[in-house]
């Protein structure tokens, strides 16, 4: 890798205190003009002005003084490697205000950043160009000159010169809309002046949509943008927003800043959404929701990130990190506020029991790898700024948010975010300064705990054994670091403020003592604890670490899985931690199994998913051996009875989680080949696809793949047909996710093929490529080969942005044999992704802990998988 110059933040003599920005798109050739007259401050004489600038001409540049006589730049310097722009003046600029003003031009670009073109249809089936912008992290600079760097706010003046049969919007309101004199068919729109902002939240749509519109409760007027001819599809989102904004002001004390809020569908959207203040945009799939097409996993997701996007608006919109370091910040607490907002709005989802399966398990598991990092990072330049866009910034950030919230508790920490918000609003802070708001509400060492979270990376492994002393129980219990490859072997083992609740079997739901381990090892003891009670460290899985029970103790907890009696996010952190143990070596992967039998009674669908992910995982590591057809037995065997229980239809009185269920059961029967799933799937899918019975959008994901995982080309052809019919592209998704489960080998190129075909939306050609990739072992061979052959278009296509990190996690973790990781690592040497060097190295480091993983563990588990199986066998006598 060519060592990089040490990256420099902007000289702070000339900085911006209001942009004014006219900017003329041209959605035929895909260029734009630009006008920037900006209001600067010149803190000491310079003659020259750097600023950040990538992808533009400048044309001409002047500064005028105040009360002072114009001086026109005499050269225009462009750094690219460093994105900026150096402007020289003839003679000194003195300390001051003054205008800056610029003229410059543009490509509307068509890789999802900066000032960029989305392609969409007319209903008509025409196609156009939409003109949008992304400009977070560092592509502000993309669409005009500025110092783009979030602790350089100003206020902005936007005005868009746009055909006037078009829709403009900006972060605030229309003030003006008048007729462009130079040409007729366009006009003029003036927004409103925003208030001090960080340029990365900045935001300008111009295309063709419909809105629906409301108004919330405290008055902001709120609209959801969809494609023409869709706006009922936004009335759902449009709803939770309403229900949300006036939730955040509560809990925030804070109310909403301005005027109103827009959230838009953009066709071409590399992340999920991006919280621009005041115009919130989405991937269609996050924002549009169709009564009778969308599935009930759409509608949570759309929830969960309208409450995101939504929490930003105060949490990093307001208030913003002072650099890319505490990122963290905004999007670990907006991860984890969203559940709370979703809670409100939807108490039926049990949302906080699926957030232990889609963050905080998630987290566990990336921050056991040596290569993972702590949650604050030292970020330099732009290029290193999206690979923080990770699972560590996110999950591990929203899960320590949510051990932090447990351990002041709920009105302490309301009372810490509302001084955090009154006191930097309109400013920027760092981690700290919301540690110190808090610990001044809670008169907790907030500083303390939190800084063993966040600037190590990293949990420990709390280590637990008792001993029964009359009618106390005595409790040890230590920690060390946790490490995927197994306990942490060295001198120096890093150390945690840990908050560790306990409860008993008198009352799983009651804590009992919640101490705060700060040492390597201490020794607890609960009095009035029989000797039938059991004992169970965390409940809530709330503290962000794995536990190791002595044996005695883990077998008093199992029977709380078969009778229920454990609380459901237990029950799956439970096994949760048993199975992320064997993957470390540190107990058999046969102990597992042995467990997870036990859940045969479970009725709770995040339990079911999270067991289901495991098995899952196991399914692919033996898809190595030659006994992958015992695991698939095993899987059909555990999950048979909760089918049969639940059948095909929804019954009365069933509620979201049971339609989760339901699809989640199926699929997994399906693609395990249990013969009536099968037969039944067959069956349904024809009757759909013939129009006699269209079937529920929860149960299209698990009829496609089952029918694909078990069918020939005729099938595929069938798959594809309805993906071009599907308006919907909630329904392209689904489809495009699933057609990798494909057996046959010149099928599975097919697929590849179409991934990168026009058909397939730039950001979903990942998902194609992923779903080929986990679906078999000729899969991931393909898959990986595909990648390396189109190499250069897929870099091309998604360079620098975390898509590409994405790409090669989805195509490499499933290898399980040393060479393969010789292999990927040696490709990446000779073709370089900066943005994904650290997803690189855990994807090397987690085809080696699978190679283990088989080496060790393999021969007992196909023992036992037969053995389960073996009619018993008489003594001999």
């Amino acid at each position: 890798m060519p060592e990089r110059r040490p990256f420099v933040r902007l000289p702070a003599d000339v900085y911006p205190v209001n942009y004014g920005l006219c900017l003329k798109p041209d959605l035929i050739d895909f260029t734009f003009e630009g006008k920037l007259e900006a209001a600067v401050e010149v803190t000491q004489a310079t003659n020259q002005i750097v600023m950040n600038c990538a992808d533009i001409d400048i044309i001409t540049a002047s500064f005028v003084p105040e009360g002072g006589e114009e001086i026109n730049a005499t050269g225009f310097n462009y750094q690219n490697e460093d994105e900026k722009v150096t402007l020289s003046f003839p003679s000194a600029l003195q300390k001051g205000s003054g205008v800056l003003k610029i003229d410059f031009v543009g490509e509307l670009n068509d890789k999802m950043k900066g000032f960029y073109r989305s392609k969409y249809a007319t209903p008509s089936g025409e196609i156009r160009f939409a003109a949008v912008t992304q400009f977070e992290a560092t592509d502000a600079r993309r669409a005009f000159p500025c110092w783009d760097e979030p602790a350089i706010k100003a206020t902005f003046d936007i005005s868009l010169i746009v055909p006037k049969d078009r829709v403009a919007l900006s972060n605030m309101n229309i003030i003006d809309r008048k007729p462009y004199p130079e040409e007729d068919s366009l006009v003029e729109v003036k927004f409103a002046t925003t208030p001090i902002m960080s340029t990365y939240l900045v935001a300008f749509v111009i295309g063709e949509y419909d809105f629906v519109e409301s108004q919330s409760s405290d008055g902001v007027t709120v609209r959801v943008y969809t494609p023409v001819g869709k706006a009922e599809q936004g009335k759902f989102a449009l709803e939770v927003a309403t229900k949300t904004l006036p939730f955040y002001k509560d809990y925030f004390n804070v109310p909403y800043p301005l005027p109103k809020i827009d959230l838009i569908a953009i066709a071409d959207f590399a992340a999920g959404a991006m919280e621009n203040w005041g115009l919130v945009t989405y991937r269609e799939t996050a924002l549009l929701i169709d009564p009778k097409n969308s599935c009930s996993s759409s509608r949570q997701w759309v929830a969960l990130v309208v409450g995101h996007e939504l929490a930003h608006q105060w949490f990093g919109n307001l208030v913003t990190m002072e650099w890319w370091t505490h990122l963290w910040l905004n999007e670990g607490f907006a991860s984890w506020i969203e559940y709370l907002c979703v809670d409100h709005c939807f108490p039926e989802y049990d949302i906080w029991t699926q957030f232990v399966s889609a963050d905080y398990t998630r987290a566990l598991d990336l921050d056991a790898l040596d290569n993972s990092h702590p949650i604050e990072v030292n970020v330099g330049h732009p290029s290193e700024v999206d690979e923080i866009f990770d699972a560590i910034s996110y999950s591990k950030g929203a899960s320590v948010i949510r051990m932090l919230h447990h351990y002041i508790g709920d009105e302490d920490f309301r009372k810490g975010m509302n001084s955090y918000l009154m006191k930097f609003q309109h400013k920027n802070a760092s981690t700290e300064d919301l540690w110190d708001c808090l610990e001044q509400t809670s008169g907790k060492p907030v500083g303390l705990v939190m800084r063993s979270w966040t600037t190590q990376m990293g949990f420990p492994i709390i280590v637990v054994d008792q001993e029964q002393q009359g009618e106390d129980r005595v409790l040890k219990i230590s920690q060390k670091k946790f490490c995927a490859s197994g306990p942490h072997s060295g001198e120096s083992c890093p150390n945690w403020m840990v908050p560790i609740s306990i409860c008993t079997s008198e009352d799983p739901s009651c804590i009992k003592l919640n101490i705060l381990l700060d040492n390597p090892e201490t020794t607890v003891t609960i009095s009035n604890v029989g000797h039938v009670q059991w004992i169970k460290i965390n409940p809530g899985t709330v503290g962000f670490y794995r536990i190791q029970y002595s044996s005695t103790m883990l077998d008093s907890l199992l029977p709380g899985i078969r009778d229920l009696s454990l609380q459901p996010v237990d029950r799956l952190g439970l096994q949760n931690d048993l199975f992320s143990l064997s993957r470390a070596g540190m107990i058999s992967t046969v102990e597992v199994l042995k467990v997870m039998e036990a859940f045969v009674n479970e009725p709770n669908y995040t339990v079911w998913s999270d067991l289901s992910c495991n098995l899952g995982v196991l399914s692919s590591l033996l898809s190595h051996t030659d006994f992958h057809e015992e695991i698939q037995e095993f899987i059909r065997d555990l999950f048979t009875p909760i089918g049969e229980k639940l059948g095909w239809d929804s019954k009365e009185g069933e509620g979201h989680l049971d339609a989760l269920l339901r699809g989640l059961v199926l699929g997994k029967l399906g693609k395990a080949g249990h013969k009536p799933t099968l037969e039944e799937a067959r069956r349904r899918f024809q009757d759909h696809v013939d129009g006699k019975q269209i079937l529920s959008a929860d149960l299209r994901s698990p009829v496609y793949l089952t029918v694909l995982k078990h069918g020939d080309s005729a099938t595929l052809e069938t798959m594809l047909k309805l993906h071009k019919l599907a308006d919907m592209q909630e329904e392209k998704n689904r489809i495009e996710r699933v057609l990798g489960a494909i057996s046959a080998l010149d099928l599975i190129q097919k697929v590849l093929t179409f991934a990168l075909s026009e058909e397939v939306r730039p950001q979903d050609t990942v998902s194609v490529i992923g779903g080929v990739a986990g679906s078999s072992k000729q899969g991931r061979k393909a898959a990986w080969k595909f990648v390396k052959d189109n190499w250069e278009e897929l870099h091309n296509r998604y360079q620098g942005g975390f898509l590409i990190s994405r790409l090669i996690k989805l195509s490499v973790d499933g290898f399980a044999v040393d060479k393969m990781a010789i292999e990927v690592k040696s490709f990446f040497e000779s073709h370089h992704a900066p943005a994904a060097e650290r997803t690189v190295q855990q994807c090397c480091e987690n085809i080696l802990l699978n190679s283990a993983w088989l080496k060790r563990d393999a021969d007992d588990i196909h023992q036992y998988l037969l053995l389960r199986k073996a009619p018993p066998s008489t003594p001999s006598t």
